[in-house]
């Protein structure tokens, strides 16, 4: 019985480890560039907002589609592995609650500063996008 505790503790132990380590790993800031379409916001699938961050890190900017308005910015890194924006946006009307709710949630991201990891969901590659309030994970268009 002992033996079984101990067993599933060092799996879960080495399980969560792994996964720390898998989370921390940043992203190079030349490999950031291009178009990046967001799948899943705070654990909510929202791929139909249809929402594409567009990094040029070479002119330190940020354009994209929040999934309401087209959205653009200058990048500061705040930080080695922390960088924010305030994004300027068109103002048209949202066609619906999912591009509303993914609009002001990606915002804030933006703007509440955030780090930027490799990562992999669902067998996908990309990227996170972390702020203290939302977790976002975006795919390298075109893969």
């Amino acid at each position: 019985m002992l033996y079984k505790k101990i067993s599933i503790l060092s799996l879960l132990i080495f399980l969560s480890t792994n996964y720390l380590l898998a989370e921390t790993k940043t992203i190079d800031l030349d490999d950031l560039n291009g178009n990046w379409h967001l799948r899943v916001m705070d654990g909510m699938e929202v791929r139909k907002a249809r929402a594409i961050l567009d990094f040029d890190t070479k002119k330190m900017k940020i354009n994209g589609f929040d999934g309401c308005n087209r959205i653009s910015g200058i990048l500061k890194k705040n930080s080695n592995a922390n960088m924010s924006s305030q994004l300027a946006s068109t103002r048209m009307a949202c066609r619906g609650s999912i591009q509303s709710y993914v609009s002001k949630r990606l915002h804030e991201t933006v703007s509440e500063g955030f780090s930027i990891t490799e990562a992999k969901r669902y067998g996908v590659n990309g990227i996170t996008i972390k702020s203290p309030s939302h977790n976002l994970f975006f795919k390298r268009m075109g893969d």
